[in-house]
């Protein structure tokens, strides 16, 4: 039964009577669930009638740039070629080993459109350990560059995103009813449209099934109100920068991508300026990276004049850290978010001032979301400023782990809740605050010390570049 507005406090989203927090965010324009749709399909729906001739997609270390018309028809021509040369279809699992690019958004999104599930690794991986998530996901294809394809198997059709083969397919011709190109393949919600690889909240790496419906509900909460440049400067393989690289399509923004192979704060800092860049995807590694590159040459804070906002994931941030931030870049918003690869990324993110400046906190649930802070021994649920484990539930939920029900029932149970492992809380106002890993709690004298809390003071020394804290 459906909770009447008086029982849910409007401040925090608390219900007392079910003890569960429910999101506080505006609801989103998502379709019925039961609709047959396409991910590809929903997004590129809410593109404007009018494409924009500005770029979809930019390289930022070659300069390169792919205008929307020429993005959607690289979509569109490479998934018919997908079905028509290399005999791709619904279902088909397509492992990719690739660096970022601009043609690994459009291969991600060809490759939904016609049914297949895209599956991406590290490529900096072994070829052991790549042979360990080929055995998890069972690929009929796949999509690596000359420098990768190696770590293979050899008996795995491999198509390489660097070679005349594959930028032929961005021409192949397509039926006038558009047949060829997908869109007579039936794709339900549920369908598998991702398999990313996970430890899980703990231990091996583990196949980790999105659906359709997954990222329609994860990218819809990010899409941005109106068309911004998105320097994204996280790996595409990752679940971070894999649905971050998939906003290029809802509000028409350009996505430049980080496309070096190492980490620089002042080439990074450089490039924002160079294409305009409004906003910036980053880990905490590379926030430091750029707040150091900013405290040595003032100019760089110059040149980046048009960034309004650095996301930030992955990992915490340390408060320290957030306030150098802030004195560098005082009008540029911080916006930490939460999630993990079983939650399609984020499903907790601060939105705007307001929420950028609760130094310490991830924001407030995103729309569709509900959340339990519960005792880790008792099981009981608990109410506002308690820590405990978080769990949640929603539509960003992944279907399960592939071919490995015990890990899938180990984490969720019969009625949706996903076990975070995660030491969190959430206040009187609906800002969620993590604590720490549950498994690494430090536990002292009876003390329990988050050793995310102690990596953050020693970070505060001038002399400490990173810190690692282990019982």
């Amino acid at each position: 039964m459906p909770l009447s507005a008086a029982e849910v406090d409007p401040r925090s989203g608390y219900c007392a009577a079910t003890r569960t927090f429910h999101s506080i965010r505006p609801p989103l324009p998502l379709p019925p669930a039961d609709l047959p749709l396409s991910f590809p399909a929903f997004m590129f729906s809410l593109l404007p009638a009018a494409l924009p001739s500005r770029p979809a997609l930019v390289d930022a270390a070659t300069g390169e740039a792919v205008p929307f018309p020429a993005f959607l028809s690289r979509v569109r021509a490479l998934a018919a070629a997908l079905r028509a040369r290399l005999g791709v279809s619904r279902g088909d699992v397509a492992f990719v080993l690739a660096p970022p690019g601009v043609h690994v958004p459009v291969l991600y999104y060809a490759l939904m459109a016609v049914g297949a599930v895209v599956s991406p690794a590290n490529p900096a991986l072994t070829a052991g350990e790549i042979s360990g998530l080929i055995a998890l996901s069972g690929p009929s294809v796949a999509f690596a560059v000359k420098a990768t394809a190696g770590k293979l198997p050899p008996d795995l059709n491999t198509v390489l995103l660097d070679s005349a083969r594959f930028l032929s397919f961005f021409h192949e011709a397509r039926d006038e009813d558009g047949a060829a190109a997908g869109t007579d393949v039936v794709t339900h919600q549920s369908d598998p449209a991702a398999i990313l690889y996970s430890s899980g909240t703990t231990g091996r790496a583990k196949a980790v099934v999105l659906t359709h419906r997954n990222l329609m509900a994860s990218d819809a909460t990010r899409a941005a109100a109106t068309a911004e440049v998105l320097m994204l400067a996280v790996p595409l393989f990752h679940v971070y920068g894999f649905t971050f690289c998939l906003r290029v399509a809802p509000s028409a923004s350009t996505l430049v991508l980080h496309t070096a192979r190492r980490f620089d704060g002042r080439e990074v800092l450089a490039a924002v300026g160079r294409f305009g860049a409004t906003r910036l995807a980053l880990a905490p590694p590379a926030v430091l990276a750029i707040v150091r590159a900013a405290e040595e040459d003032e100019a760089l804070i110059a040149r980046a004049a048009k960034l309004q906002a650095v996301n930030c994931g992955g990992a915490p941030l340390a408060t320290e850290l957030f306030r150098r931030f802030l004195h560098k870049f005082p009008g540029v918003c911080l916006l930490q978010g939460y999630g993990l690869t079983e939650t399609t990324s984020g499903f907790c993110r601060a939105v705007g001032e307001a929420e950028s400046a609760q130094i310490g906190s991830v924001g407030r649930l995103s729309w569709g979301a509900q959340a339990k802070i519960v005792h880790p021994e008792t099981g009981v649920a608990l109410p506002p400023g308690v820590p405990g484990e978080l769990w949640v539930r929603g539509p960003f939920v992944m279907k399960g782990y592939a071919g490995d029900e015990d890990s899938t029932s180990k984490i969720m149970d019969s009625e949706g809740w996903l076990r975070t492992g995660d030491l969190c809380y959430i206040d009187k106002y609906g800002i969620v605050f993590v604590v720490d890993r549950l498994k690494e709690l430090i536990k002292y004298k009876g003390y329990q010390v988050p050793p995310a809390e102690l990596e953050s003071l020693l970070q505060t020394h001038p002399d400490i570049d990173e810190a690692a804290v282990v019982s």
